[in-house]
Protein backbone atom coordinates (compact mmCIF):
# COMPACT_ATOMS: atom_id res chain seq x y z
CA UNK A 1 0.00 0.00 0.00
CA UNK A 2 1.27 3.79 -1.16
CA UNK A 3 2.46 6.01 1.97
CA UNK A 4 1.65 9.33 1.36
CA UNK A 5 4.87 11.00 1.05
CA UNK A 6 4.27 14.39 3.07
CA UNK A 7 0.81 13.84 5.37
CA UNK A 8 1.31 16.97 7.28
CA UNK A 9 1.81 19.23 3.96
CA UNK A 10 -1.29 17.61 2.85
CA UNK A 11 -2.94 17.97 5.74
CA UNK A 12 -2.08 21.54 6.03
CA UNK A 13 -3.48 22.21 2.50
CA UNK A 14 -6.60 20.74 3.12
CA UNK A 15 -9.73 22.61 3.20
CA UNK A 16 -11.81 21.20 6.12
CA UNK A 17 -11.12 17.89 8.79
CA UNK A 18 -12.77 15.20 10.17
CA UNK A 19 -12.36 15.89 14.37
CA UNK A 20 -12.74 12.26 16.35
CA UNK A 21 -13.07 12.94 19.95
CA UNK A 22 -13.92 10.26 22.92
CA UNK A 23 -16.80 10.93 24.41
CA UNK A 24 -16.80 10.15 28.18
CA UNK A 25 -18.34 7.12 27.72
CA UNK A 26 -15.51 6.16 25.30
CA UNK A 27 -17.68 6.06 22.19
CA UNK A 28 -16.38 8.32 19.13
CA UNK A 29 -17.84 11.48 18.18
CA UNK A 30 -16.81 12.71 14.74
CA UNK A 31 -17.44 16.67 13.05
CA UNK A 32 -15.99 18.06 9.97
CA UNK A 33 -13.90 21.28 11.01
CA UNK A 34 -12.40 24.74 10.06
CA UNK A 35 -8.47 24.86 10.80
CA UNK A 36 -5.18 26.17 10.42
CA UNK A 37 -1.67 24.81 11.71
CA UNK A 38 0.48 27.49 13.09
CA UNK A 39 3.81 26.41 14.22
CA UNK A 40 3.01 22.92 13.93
CA UNK A 41 0.09 23.16 15.67
CA UNK A 42 -3.37 22.43 14.31
CA UNK A 43 -5.72 24.96 15.49
CA UNK A 44 -10.01 25.10 15.08
CA UNK A 45 -11.81 28.09 16.66
CA UNK A 46 -15.01 27.93 17.85
CA UNK A 47 -16.84 30.53 16.20
CA UNK A 48 -20.07 32.60 15.60
CA UNK A 49 -20.09 32.48 11.84
CA UNK A 50 -21.20 29.00 11.59
CA UNK A 51 -24.78 28.83 13.22
CA UNK A 52 -24.63 26.96 17.18
CA UNK A 53 -26.89 26.32 20.11
CA UNK A 54 -23.84 27.42 22.28
CA UNK A 55 -20.29 27.95 22.22
CA UNK A 56 -19.04 25.40 24.42
CA UNK A 57 -19.79 22.26 22.39
CA UNK A 58 -20.19 18.72 23.21
CA UNK A 59 -16.26 18.65 21.33
CA UNK A 60 -14.96 20.75 23.93
CA UNK A 61 -16.46 18.66 27.08
CA UNK A 62 -14.83 15.55 25.76
CA UNK A 63 -11.78 17.25 24.97
CA UNK A 64 -11.74 18.53 28.55
CA UNK A 65 -12.56 14.46 29.87
CA UNK A 66 -10.33 12.92 27.26
CA UNK A 67 -7.93 14.67 25.51
CA UNK A 68 -6.77 12.45 22.75
CA UNK A 69 -7.96 13.29 19.30
CA UNK A 70 -7.47 12.01 15.84
CA UNK A 71 -7.77 14.27 12.48
CA UNK A 72 -8.43 13.45 9.10
CA UNK A 73 -8.24 15.18 5.75
CA UNK A 74 -8.88 13.50 2.19
CA UNK A 75 -9.42 13.88 -1.38
CA UNK A 76 -11.58 11.99 -3.46
CA UNK A 77 -11.95 12.04 -7.38
CA UNK A 78 -13.55 9.94 -9.49
CA UNK A 79 -10.40 8.70 -11.13
CA UNK A 80 -9.22 6.60 -8.01
CA UNK A 81 -5.57 6.86 -9.06
CA UNK A 82 -6.30 10.35 -7.22
CA UNK A 83 -7.40 9.25 -4.20
CA UNK A 84 -5.30 9.96 -0.97
CA UNK A 85 -6.09 11.02 3.08
CA UNK A 86 -3.43 12.00 5.93
CA UNK A 87 -4.70 11.43 9.74
CA UNK A 88 -2.75 13.03 12.70
CA UNK A 89 -3.41 11.83 16.01
CA UNK A 90 -2.77 13.92 18.96
CA UNK A 91 -3.68 15.71 22.26
CA UNK A 92 -5.64 18.56 22.11
CA UNK A 93 -6.41 21.30 24.74
CA UNK A 94 -8.83 24.34 24.96
CA UNK A 95 -7.38 27.83 24.89
CA UNK A 96 -9.69 30.96 25.23
CA UNK A 97 -9.70 33.34 23.22
CA UNK A 98 -7.69 31.90 20.21
CA UNK A 99 -4.12 32.92 19.88
CA UNK A 100 -3.53 35.91 17.20
CA UNK A 101 -1.61 34.13 15.38
CA UNK A 102 -3.79 31.04 14.50
CA UNK A 103 -6.31 33.55 14.74
CA UNK A 104 -4.91 35.42 11.88
CA UNK A 105 -4.02 32.01 10.05
CA UNK A 106 -7.69 31.10 10.03
CA UNK A 107 -8.76 34.43 8.84
CA UNK A 108 -5.94 34.05 5.56
CA UNK A 109 -7.22 30.56 4.68
CA UNK A 110 -11.23 31.40 5.05
CA UNK A 111 -13.08 34.47 3.40
CA UNK A 112 -15.89 33.43 5.99
CA UNK A 113 -13.93 34.65 9.16
CA UNK A 114 -11.66 37.96 7.34
CA UNK A 115 -14.32 40.20 9.23
CA UNK A 116 -15.90 37.62 12.20
CA UNK A 117 -15.30 37.71 15.74
CA UNK A 118 -13.35 34.85 17.22
CA UNK A 119 -13.01 35.26 20.63
CA UNK A 120 -14.36 32.17 21.57
CA UNK A 121 -12.45 28.89 22.73
CA UNK A 122 -9.88 27.67 20.38
CA UNK A 123 -8.87 23.65 19.91
CA UNK A 124 -5.01 23.39 19.46
CA UNK A 125 -3.91 20.15 18.51
CA UNK A 126 -0.24 18.72 19.41
CA UNK A 127 0.44 16.21 16.37
CA UNK A 128 1.83 12.88 17.96
CA UNK A 129 1.73 10.52 14.99
CA UNK A 130 1.13 11.28 11.49
CA UNK A 131 0.09 8.54 9.00
CA UNK A 132 -1.62 8.97 5.32
CA UNK A 133 -2.14 6.92 2.25
CA UNK A 134 -1.82 7.98 -1.54
CA UNK A 135 -3.02 5.72 -4.69
CA UNK A 136 -0.15 7.16 -6.27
Amino acid sequence: MPQLADPPDRFAAARVARLATLRPDGTPRLVPITFAVVDGLICSAVDAVKPKRTPWLARLVDIRSDPRVGLVVDEYDEDWTHLWWARVDGRARIESPGSTSAVAALRAKYPGYRDADLDGPMIVVTPQRWTGWSAR
